[in-house]
């Protein structure tokens, strides 16, 4: 019986190990250390200079009410949303850029602007990344849409750019310092700029598609976006 048996189960046997073995020949080869591969972000030379397609009177929205509150704060850790009414200057804060070059100074950053800040090991700012990535290709100059990875590796910022198509330009804030000035504790965050660099609203309801930038966008600074 066990000789009628062999010429079967060895070449099952062969097949079982042959799965373990590694990988074939023909197997792709390992991607190289992120600081051996080309950022797949721009570069922020361009962020103090403001958006050149915008329409005359864009980036503007209606004046405060009289007694409406001037700043968009919230308390720490809160998930809703917080709209600034006349807005809030954007914190006096230097950060530097994903690519290398200057800091950046986001008082100095020209508006109108969309700041998200997010990382890599949260799931729903992977979430919503692609969208931000498509709005900034929608806005066609009308707004800059700019990314501020928080207490995150290099190499994970850098393979969720690569795999999710990220382009926008990058800042770097490993300390937290732009969610303690905004007394934020919890990411995604993103900020609406208006063309004076004020804080029009403060967005932390969780990962935003399409449909809410757009309406975000149009409703926080009077920009309309293509869909």
């Amino acid at each position: 019986m066990n000789r009628r048996l062999a010429p079967v189960v060895l070449p099952l046997l062969l097949a079982v190990a042959g799965c373990t073995s590694g990988p074939a020949d023909d197997d792709p080869a390992p991607r190289p250390a992120a600081a051996e591969r080309p950022s797949p972000f721009r570069d922020c030379a361009a962020l103090s200079t403001a958006p050149t397609a915008a329409p005359s009177g864009a980036g503007t929205t209606a004046s405060a009410p009289p007694g409406a509150s001037t700043t968009a704060s919230a308390p720490s850790g809160s998930g809703t949303t917080a709209s600034a009414a006349g807005g809030q200057a954007l914190p006096e804060l230097t950060l530097s850029c994903f690519t290398g070059g200057a800091p950046v100074a986001l008082r100095e950053m020209a508006g109108p602007a969309v700041i998200n800040v997010w990382a890599s090991w949260c799931p729903p700012c992977r979430k919503e990344l692609p969208a931000f990535q498509r709005l900034s290709e929608r806005a066609g100059g009308q707004l800059q849409v700019v990314g501020v990875n928080s207490r995150d590796s290099r190499g994970g910022a850098q393979s969720i750019g690569e795999d999710f198509g990220v382009r926008f330009p990058i800042l770097v804030d490993q300390g937290e310092a732009l969610q303690r000035e905004l007394k934020r504790n919890a990411i995604p965050l993103t900020l609406f700029v208006d063309a004076d660099g004020r804080v029009r609203h403060i967005d932390a309801s969780g990962a935003l598609d399409d449909a809410q930038l757009t309406a975000l966008v149009r409703q926080h600074l009077g920009l309309t976006v293509p869909a």
